[in-house]
């Protein structure tokens, strides 16, 4: 009896094993008896495996935009107010609020500065933290700094960030004259205002080249922000209503202006850091003309309760957001690590390439 039960658990245990196809990568990672090359240790996360190997997949996926944006495309006429993009590849860039205000700022404005992508989709705290920014600095703190104590001394916490409120004083009065054109213009000049058509103005009046929308300005890359009034800028619109009534925000407009710079590109990339309303708004664009080409996502959403943040690529292809026979990659990690590498991997690596024929002022 002893011997049988001894027998079963030893067949248990080694179970003799089925092949693997001969192409499978072995796992094997950096090796730093080979002095510290950075590079070659970001190539080794391809056979490190877990969240490493999805950071290299997403270089790939990257790298596969920029090579079809590369593709000369023909001039064409469209039906659409759309701008027509003139590579093979529109990339769309979505990110959160927290990005800008976080580090990861520098290296969005450098893909904006060098136009290496073609549209964007921020909130309003993607827009008004970049351009605070340029009015006064934002600090590193600690996540465990009491929220009764900052608000007593008037100090605002981002995760472990720190904004003054006297920013937001210096933000409004930078805004409020702005806006007071911006209604005489379409009081007297008949201007129909959009989000975009906001964030288009506002990145020309701050003329710095520290800030994101600056450079979309100057390189006439459009920013797209449906929720623009959720934040200290609808603050800023709320209290403006009061003082000179009458601004209008037109969504309708920019709605078919995002939609077809997806219809009418020749292929679509999306790469989405965060989620909420960046992710789908993206997204959704791409059901359009029946999914994006590529798409990487960078979050820390899990799918377990439903929400399109943490939804796997595959449930946006269930969609058509992504074409059936696209290859995503999501990573599950902070993009504060992950974005400024896989810009190191990809764009850096390939702006030669990417800057030619192009001046950015």
């Amino acid at each position: 009896m002893a011997d049988q039960i001894l027998s079963g658990a030893r067949d248990a245990v080694l179970k003799q094993s089925g092949t693997l196809p001969e192409d499978m990568p072995e796992i094997r990672g950096y090796d730093f008896n080979q002095g510290v090359d950075h590079r070659a240790l970001l190539n080794s996360f391809l056979t490190t495996g877990f969240q490493a190997s999805s950071f290299a997949m997403a270089v790939q996926e990257i790298n596969k935009m920029i090579d079809r944006r590369l593709e000369p495309v023909e001039e064409q006429e469209n039906a659409c107010d759309s701008q027509q993009s003139q590579s093979g590849c529109t990339i769309f860039l979505g990110y959160t609020s927290n990005l800008i205000s976080a580090g990861v700022r520098e290296t969005i404005r450098y893909l904006v500065q060098h136009k290496m992508v073609d549209v964007i989709v921020t909130t309003a705290g993607g827009i008004e933290e970049d351009l605070i920014k340029c009015l006064a600095p934002t600090y590193l703190g600690e996540f465990s700094l009491p929220g009764k104590e900052l608000r007593q001394r008037g100090i605002n916490r981002i995760g472990n960030l720190l904004v003054p409120n006297n920013n937001y004083c210096k933000f409004e009065d930078w805004l409020m004259p702005i806006l007071d054109q911006m209604v005489l213009e379409q009081k007297t000049e008949g201007t129909c205002w959009t989000p975009s058509k906001m964030i288009h103005r506002l990145g020309k009046e701050i003329n710095n080249p520290d800030s994101v929308y600056y450079w979309a300005y100057k390189n006439d890359i459009p920013v797209f922000s449906p929720a623009l009034t959720d934040g200290s800028l609808g603050d800023m619109i709320y209290f403006h209503s009061y003082k000179n009534p009458g601004l209008v925000l037109d969504i309708v407009e920019d709605i078919r202006r995002m939609n077809c710079n997806a219809v009418f590109a020749k292929s679509t990339g999306m790469i989405i850091l965060g989620g909420g309303l960046v992710k789908h708004h993206i997204a959704n664009a791409n059901l359009m003309r029946n999914g994006a080409d590529f798409a990487v996502y960078v979050n820390t959403g899990q799918e377990f309760d439903g929400s399109d943040s943490g939804a796997r690529p595959d449930e946006a292809v269930s969609w058509g957001k992504i074409r059936m026979d696209a290859k995503p990659v999501k990573i599950y990690a902070d993009a504060t690590i992950v974005f400024p590498l896989l810009v190191a991997e990809t764009f850096a690596q390939q702006a030669s390439k990417l800057t030619a024929d192009k001046k950015s002022v």
